[in-house]
């Protein structure tokens, strides 16, 4: 049965030749809460009919008056999609709509575009409809409003469409109000009520390039298959979490249907756009994009300041691969920039922004424009209203998505980027204990986390190895771990031992008015004797690694957690460490649940003592990312100084390149002291590239460390970037030339090391090289395979 059959039309609007046949039911239908009864709904739909018709529209809509009066709310809209969907739900009374501006004034009311461009001839109204409005008034009641549609290339409404829609709008408020006078209930329902209205379809436009969708001559066809593009961009956005994400889904959902050439996405970053991702054949157009100024004239510019911009191209190619009015040296694009003529492509830039016309919210502000997206395609095209109107659709979806991603990065940016300003900088430099630490956060945790790890030296020889977990992966829980971490820093400056420093702990914790708990492990070595005391909070025991491989654990009294505040006090218990001992200290991300199996690993990883190496395979090793990782390692060395290696650091200020030729002379003199004058060129050129590239990319302060054992000599080039350097080929590109000056020094370290590694910290990175020292037996050092 069709929606128009089993209704009575009123008295008032049989009068139009068009109304349907129909069988007058006995009487009013049923009236409930939120839903409009039968002959209220009889009434709407035949105006809508009538209004759509008559004035050749391609939609209509009736708004009413909230039982309350606050707000207009659509109760019937008609016609064709996709101009049904672009129609608001609701609007204040006050807001700058057509609907609300016709009952607030009691005219016929026109749309007026509200942000207006101070150059609208050179992009497209973001709502490419016509609208007019009466408002819906009779016997001293205000009901709401009567508007239509038409695409804006249908022309301005005329006296006579005026007047016509006056008259249908009149006699409907009359029927209104005589259903109000028989007690029935005038006011909108929770949702409004669509209903098809045929022949209201636009016609293609004489000549137009446009796809062709749906079957031709079936009403609605076009426009469904427009629809179904749009809810299909709906529901896969909602489970886009990365970039990678919504660029597939819009190369299936907005790309194919319209038969684009290339699309990319892309955001406003420090003045200028930068390409988030793009497809299809795309390369000219993120070369014309990518840094991109914002307040340049280019197509894109211009579609960030809110308004698209669609370009039908021109059959005749550009003479020049310029634009008409492009700056020097700007990129070329093919379509010219004030949007007329003189390209051979069509193009399509739509600001990443929810249209404000279709968002039900009040329009105090302009919304935010977060990026871009910019379609190309294959020679000219035209872009009729309705496709228009889908694609500004389709941009707002796609904006909330970019939002939501980059939000979303953005937080877990400012997450780990707190707990690793939380996490020492530097790890200091401890006699006969040297030690290395990692830190990895947990993939699946969107916030910060609790673990962390410190090296504090006592003010005699013994010092202080401490790891830590609070629990939970929370704001509050990195923010408890960096007042834990400074309070056992303290505690520890002033002398107290591993069992004391975890009871002074725990009481500070029950002030900080937290209810989170922590785990830690503190482990106080003696460099003299190599007596380690190791004290328990509820945290697995440290693990030690004999010279010959043998792995065994440092056992202590388990205790409990911080903040328990149990009356039995913390113990601890003392070992005795053999020179070449690793110790080995890690948070619950280390192993996996259920599985003791860090000891196997550190046992059988085949690195020998390096402590660098070890920390890598370690953590490589590391069966899943479910939480977040803490390791630190340190080896004692015994008390024969004799063997302890020369160390010496030197520290360059960020930005200070001039510190460079400082480094080379620093490497300089300390090979000559150590009599190793003959390894001193290559460690310069190497010292020169590395600090030259952690000041440039890494944009911190840079540490520099030379180490030299009995067979062999160790630099380290600390920054503050956890990025790590790539190695990049020579390129005679130049997108691939710009690549390779990032990574170019490497090669050099390559060829020159022994061998060489980066290794992320708590903090930032080290990029670390050994090289033999000539005749030292180096045969007899084990190799890192």
């Amino acid at each position: 049965m069709s929606p128009e059959e089993g209704q009575t039309w009123p008295e008032g609007f049989m009068d139009d030749r068009s109304a349907p046949d129909a069988r007058s039911p006995d009487g009013p239908g049923p009236e409930t809460a939120g839903v409009p009864g039968d002959e209220l709904t009889a009434v709407l739909h035949r105006a809508v009919h009538q209004a759509a018709h008559r004035l050749h529209a391609v939609a209509a809509a009736v708004y009413l008056l909230t039982p309350d009066g606050g707000e207009l709310r659509a109760a019937m809209i008609g016609g064709s999609p996709p101009s049904v969907l672009t129609l608001p739900g609701r609007m204040g009374l006050d807001s700058p709509y057509a609907s609300a501006r016709a009952l607030a004034g009691r005219c016929v009311a026109f749309l007026a575009e509200p942000d207006p461009l101070a150059e609208p001839e050179h992009g497209a109204l973001a709502y490419p409809y016509t609208v007019v409005s009466v408002p819906l008034e009779a016997e001293g009641h205000r009901f709401g409003s009567l508007t239509v549609l038409r695409t804006e290339d249908s022309g301005d409404y005329s006296d006579a469409d005026c007047r016509e829609l006056t008259r249908i709008g009149d006699r409907l408020a009359v029927l209104l109000a005589g259903l109000h006078a028989r007690g029935a209930v005038i006011a909108p329902g929770c949702l409004p009520v669509l209903v098809p209205v045929f022949g209201t379809e636009p016609p293609a436009a004489a000549g137009a390039q446009a796809v062709v969708r749906g079957v031709p001559g079936v009403p609605g066809s076009a426009g469904m298959t427009l629809l179904y593009a749009l809810q299909r961009l709906t529901e896969m956005l909602n489970r886009a979490t990365t970039m990678e994400d919504v660029v597939g889904v819009a190369e299936f959902c907005v790309v194919a249907p319209m038969r684009a050439r290339a699309l990319a996405l892309t955001s406003a970053a420090e003045g200028r756009l930068w390409v988030l991702g793009h497809s299809g054949d795309s390369s000219d157009l993120v070369s014309e994009l990518h840094g991109g100024a914002l307040h340049s004239g280019t197509p894109a510019a211009r579609a960030m300041r809110g308004r698209a911009l669609f370009v039908p191209g021109s059959p005749r190619p550009p003479s020049t691969g310029r634009l008409p009015d492009a700056e020097p040296g700007a990129p070329s694009s093919g379509v010219p920039r004030d949007g007329a003529g003189g390209g051979s492509h069509a193009a399509a830039y739509l600001p990443l922004v929810g249209s404000r016309h279709v968002v039900d919210l009040p329009m105090a502000g302009a919304a935010p424009v977060v990026g871009v997206c910019c379609l190309s395609f294959d020679g000219p095209r035209t872009f009729p209203p309705e496709e228009r109107a889908v694609l500004t659709m389709m941009a707002g979806l796609l904006g909330a998505a970019v939002q939501r991603i980059q939000l979303s990065a953005a937080r877990q940016v400012l997450a780990e980027g707190m707990q690793r300003r939380l996490l020492p900088a530097v790890l200091p430099e401890a006699p006969r204990l040297p030690a290395t630490a990692r830190y990895r956060p947990a993939q699946a945790a969107s916030e910060a986390g609790g673990d962390w790890y410190d090296v504090i030296t006592m003010p005699d020889d013994r010092v202080m190895l401490v790891i830590g977990d609070v629990e939970g992966h929370t704001l509050e829980s990195a923010a408890v771990m960096g007042q834990l971490r400074t309070s056992v820093a303290a505690y520890a400056a002033e002398g107290h031992g591993p069992a004391a420093l975890l009871e002074r702990t725990d009481r500070l914790l029950s002030r900080l008015g937290t209810e989170l708990l922590a785990t830690c492990c503190v482990v106080a070595v003696d460099t003299e004797t190599g007596v380690a005391e190791v004290a328990l909070a509820g945290h697995p025991a440290p693990l030690a690694r004999l010279s010959d491989g043998t792995v065994r654990p440092l056992r202590a009294p388990a205790n409990v957690p911080l903040g328990l505040h149990g009356r039995t006090p913390y113990r601890s218990q003392e070992h005795t460490l053999p020179p070449g001992t690793v110790l080995a200290l890690y948070s619950d991300g280390v192993h996996e649940p259920d599985h003791d199996d860090v000891g196997v690993r550190l046992g059988g990883s085949g690195a020998g003592a390096d402590l660098e190496i070890l920390a890598d395979r370690l953590l490589a090793d590391t069966p899943g990312r479910r939480d977040d990782a803490a390791l630190l390692l340190a080896r004692y060395e015994g008390a024969d100084d004799s063997a302890a290696p020369r160390t010496a650091r030197f520290h360059v200020h960020r930005r200070d390149l001039r510190a460079v030729r400082a480094a080379r002379g620093f490497v300089h003199e300390c090979l000559c002291d150590w009599g190793l004058a003959d390894l001193s060129d290559d460690l310069e050129l190497i010292t020169s590239e590395l600090v030259t590239n952690a000041l440039i990319h890494a944009g911190s302060d840079v540490d520099l460390r030379l180490r030299a054992f009995g067979d062999r000599v160790r630099l380290e080039v600390r920054d503050s970037d956890s990025d790590p350097p790539v190695p990049t080929a020579y390129s005679l590109t130049d997108e691939g030339s710009a690549r390779a000056e990032h990574g170019r020094g490497l090669y050099l370290v390559d060829a020159l090391a022994h061998t060489w590694n980066t290794s992320p910290s708590g903090r930032g990175k080290t990029v670390w090289l050994e090289m033999d020292i000539p005749g030292a037996g180096v045969a007899a050092r084990p190799t890192v395979e």
